[in-house]
């Protein structure tokens, strides 16, 4: 067709002759022409009417055979012959009238094609992996008034399929692991596509010291990015912890937001979702089991008898696995020969020797189960005495939830694993999972739960989910892969708004000091959450419990309780400022707040150094009612951002402790228990000094007591214990009592779950 063109401008109207079989090249070329206007003739060099076909033709094209069996004078002048048989054209050499293009130089024009396809190829494939920018249709949302229950206006909004939602936010088809319609984990390959996209401004979502109701983080984040999305058209991608199932059946509920600013379908967000605190409660039971089963093994059999099992014979070969001889690496052995151990260098290789006074790693259940927060295991003829007290955790409190949440990629989060320390032996030594020879197996449980899941909110925008560690013994955020994953996705002009477990005390200042330090992210705006509730609350008002009627003084207008409980607004303004983050405080509204009271409460926020002070409607509204909100963030997001962190890591372990107490909860000072001092100690030997401080107390305090609310001052911190989470990567101190395993209500929330046997509808789920 190239050729075609070269000879003649316009091919619209002339005949050609396709001489030869009928193979895909003709009828490719037939479909070519017919499209170019061509009439096509298709002959046989025997055909009888050959002679009178060729002096007709405009264009003759020899698919097989030799042209040298046409004759100059078969062909009328001016027309065009092309052989595709090499060497073809020597007959017709200096003919005139008869422009001919030899095998060869078709040939030569093939190859040159070839070449610019796959140049084309490859540029259209750069393309595809370029920044694509987005293409979102948000879904409209027809609030109702009252506002019906949560799952009630989750089942209304029919989701888009994920696949949809995918493509309208720029990810690949193959970058997509769908798990039914509305849910799809997302491969980590995309942060390499992007890796020269900008990031998008980066929002943290805190809290007052709340209630314990809760002051509706949550669901300010979703409105808040329904709001930038839906009806600013920006770009705005949410992250957002999973909820463990343990609160969904005993009393606090789901963790999807509520009314109008929802993840959807909320049932599948909180329960089970695609499997990953089920993951982590396997790989963290897997770890149990091999601590209790090595303390078995080396009581009950020699050196040798155990190396003979630990390295098998496998053809009458003995090899070490790659763990083992990492192991060996570190214990100063360098042969790689198992027949070349010293006597001395199997003892070393093959004992542990764990204390089991010291096992300091649990096994873990996704349930409120206080009956198991002290057991008796080994108990059984068959484990042969060696009966030991332990406990369970529930299942988002285990270290393994903090890694997910804070590794990087797969690499990172393995090397992590093997850091875990699950005990100590008897002269002191820590263990880890890399001693025990499990870690590629966690690793291995491990693997798709470290991918990201993506879900909607009920106005259609994108919504990460992933990890749930606890903000008390842990850092309370959702992971660090998400996040990264996210802000490449939105783009330079795009925002990313994730949320921070508890009040800015605890969940606020874990992300800035842990989380920030892991991912090396920059926040740029901090969202403070505030209700008129909890401020009645911190300002002299009575306790509060869930399912328990309110107080008359929580329904009715009381500006006097609203200004003395915003001292407490106050200090975590002045927290957020610690870090040099700007604030603007969303004041979650609810249908007993007065307006007056709405109007003291912004007042007092922006005379604190608040950005701006909002009131916000998306519970009733979905994005509509946030939107003022939006634009608040979005004019924060480029004031100037002093980001510091409120330590430096290589202080002594105290000094973090102290320094946390004094600027961040308002303490005097701080009381290490005998016990606490000795574990520091220990710390600080084994190299461990210099790990960020997760600090493990109530939520419901700036202080250690629950039960002092506003802004307690004076006090003296007690720290009764300090504990490590090595493969997380932090040390974390314990203030007062802290359970690891929530207990049920007299009367838990499974008392109104219940599926419809026809519909397969769940019934009462909040």
């Amino acid at each position: 067709m190239e050729l075609l063109s070269r000879h003649d401008a316009s091919l619209e109207g002339k005949t050609a002759v396709l001489l030869g079989s009928e193979g895909p090249v003709g009828l490719a070329l037939q479909c070519l022409m017919e499209k170019a206007g061509m009439a096509v003739l298709k002959c046989q060099p025997g055909n009888t009417s050959l002679h009178k076909q060729l002096l007709e033709a405009d264009a003759v094209v020899v698919l097989e055979g030799s042209a040298s069996l046409l004759h100059p004078h078969h062909l009328k002048p001016g027309a065009v012959l092309i052989s595709c048989s090499l060497n073809q054209s020597e007959c017709f050499a200096g003919v005139g009238g008869v422009a001919v293009s030899s095998g060869d130089e078709v040939a030569r024009l093939s190859a040159a094609f070839r070449m610019q396809n796959a140049v084309q190829s490859v540029s259209l494939w750069a393309e595809r992996q370029r920044y694509q920018p987005w293409r979102l249709r948000p879904l409209k949302l027809q609030p109702l008034s009252p506002v019906p229950s949560d799952i009630l206006i989750s089942r209304a909004q029919s989701p888009k399929p994920i696949g949809r939602l995918a493509q309208e936010i720029g990810l690949l088809e193959e970058e997509l692991e769908p798990y039914g319609r509305t849910k799809a984990k997302v491969q980590l390959s995309i942060l390499d596509r992007l890796q020269d996209t900008p990031n998008g401004k980066y929002v943290i979502v805190a809290g007052i010291t709340p209630t314990p109701l809760g002051e509706g983080k949550s669901t300010v984040t979703i409105g808040l990015v329904q709001a930038l999305s839906a009806h600013l058209g920006l770009n705005a991608f949410a992250c957002l912890r999973q909820p463990s199932q343990g609160p969904t059946f005993g009393v606090k509920g789901g963790a999807a937001g509520g009314g109008y600013a929802q993840v959807i379908p909320m049932e599948e967000f909180n329960l089970h979702l695609t499997g990953d605190i089920h993951a982590i409660t396997a790989a963290n039971n897997l770890l149990a089991a091999a601590v209790d089963a090595r303390i078995l093994h080396e009581a009950s059999q020699s050196d040798m008898a155990l190396y003979r099992r630990l390295v098998p014979s496998v053809n009458g070969v003995r090899r070490f696995a790659p763990i083992q001889l990492d192991r060996l690496q570190r214990l100063g052995i360098t042969h790689t020969d198992p027949a070349a151990l010293t006597p001395e260098e199997v003892n070393r290789f093959v004992r542990l020797d764990i204390d089991p006074d010291r096992v300091t790693w649990q096994r873990v259940v996704d349930t409120n189960d206080r009956f198991l927060r002290r057991i008796t295991v080994g108990q059984a003829a068959t484990e042969k005495g060696h009966a030991r007290q332990a406990q369970f955790d529930i299942a988002v409190s285990s270290e393994i939830m903090a890694i997910l949440a804070l590794a990087d990629d797969l690499t990172d989060m393995r090397r992590r694993l093997g850091r875990m320390v699950v005990g100590s032996s008897r002269t002191g030594t820590p263990v880890t999972a890399d001693d025990l020879g499990v870690t590629g197996a966690l690793a291995v449980l491990m693997k798709d739960a470290i991918k990201p899941t993506l879900m909607q909110t009920l106005e259609g925008t994108p919504v990460f989910v992933h990890a749930g560690p606890f903000a008390n013994i842990a850092h309370g955020n959702s992971s660090v892969i998400a996040d990264k994953l996210a802000l490449k996705l939105v783009g330079e002009e795009g925002y990313v708004v994730t949320e921070a477990g508890f009040g800015a005390d605890i969940g606020m200042e874990k992300f800035f000091n842990i989380k920030c330090r892991a991912s090396g992210l920059r926040p740029s705006v901090c969202v403070l959450v505030a209700t008129v509730r909890a401020l009645k609350m911190h300002g002299g008002g009575p306790n509060v419990s869930a399912g328990v009627p309110l107080p008359k003084e929580y329904t009715q207008e009381n500006l006097e309780l609203v200004a003395s409980g915003c001292s407490n607004l106050k200090k975590q303004i002045e927290i957020a400022h610690l870090f040099g983050v700007p604030v603007v405080v969303a004041l979650n509204v609810f249908k007993t707040d007065s307006q007056a009271e709405l109007d003291l409460v912004c007042s007092i926020a922006k005379d604190s150094g608040a950005a701006a002070a909002v009131p916000c409607h998306h519970w009733s509204l979905g994005g509509r009612g946030s939107v003022e909100l939006a634009n608040a963030v979005k004019a924060a997001s480029h004031q100037e951002n002093n980001f510091r962190f409120l330590y430096d890591l290589q202080m002594p372990i105290v000094e973090k402790i102290r320094t946390i107490a004094q600027k961040v909860y308002g303490a005097q000072d701080i009381e290490l228990s005998p016990e606490a001092q000795h574990k520091i100690n220990y710390y600080s030997q084994q190299g461990y000094g210099s790990l960020p401080i997760c600090m493990a107390k109530t939520h419901l305090s700036l202080s250690h007591m629950p039960d002092k609310k506003g802004v307690p001052t004076g006090f003296i911190l007690p720290i009764r214990d300090v504990r490590a989470s090595i493969g997380a990567g932090f040390i974390y101190p314990l203030v007062g009592t802290m359970s690891t395993m929530p207990g049920l209500p007299t009367r838990p929330c499974f008392y109104d779950i219940d599926l419809d046997p026809v519909t397969q509808e769940i019934q009462g789920l909040f």
